[in-house]
């Protein structure tokens, strides 16, 4: 019988930057007793994103913000939205360039990722923010 399930995931961030929220993705998978589906992940904001990436090495997420911030620089000059600061409208390039939503699929309880991979909530401005990010179950 297929069965459905619904979670908000409220995530506080620091500054720009990952941050990693696989455990708390993995362990409401496992409560909610859904053993074989597709989970959807989704961020409700236009100014931080998510990725799946390695959770291994520490350096993989410094160099992925390094390489983001030279990628798209923070020089109000740039952009015709600055009324947000000098980090908003970056923000919404960042979030451009990856992914608001994932895909995953669920087998025996889990999110089905590799060995090294973790889902990261991306944050794109320098203040610190309460993130939802939306969870959503469905498979048997």
């Amino acid at each position: 019988m297929l069965r459905q399930d619904q979670f908000t995931l409220d995530v506080k961030t620091n500054d720009q930057g990952l941050t990693e929220i696989t455990d708390q993705i993995q362990s409401w998978v496992a409560r909610t007793g859904i053993t074989c589906g597709q989970l959807t992940v989704f961020v409700r904001h236009t100014s931080a994103s998510l990725t799946i990436q390695e959770n291994a090495d520490p350096d993989v997420r410094l160099d992925l913000e390094t390489f983001f911030a030279r990628l798209v620089q923070e020089n109000p000059s740039l952009y015709r939205h600055t009324c947000e600061g000098p980090d908003d409208m970056p923000a919404h390039i960042k979030s451009a360039l990856t992914d608001v939503s994932l895909t995953i699929p669920v087998a025996d309880g889990f999110a089905m990722l590799g060995t090294w991979q973790g889902i990261y909530l991306f944050e794109h401005r320098h203040a610190p923010h309460r993130r939802q990010v939306i969870l959503h179950l469905i498979g048997e």
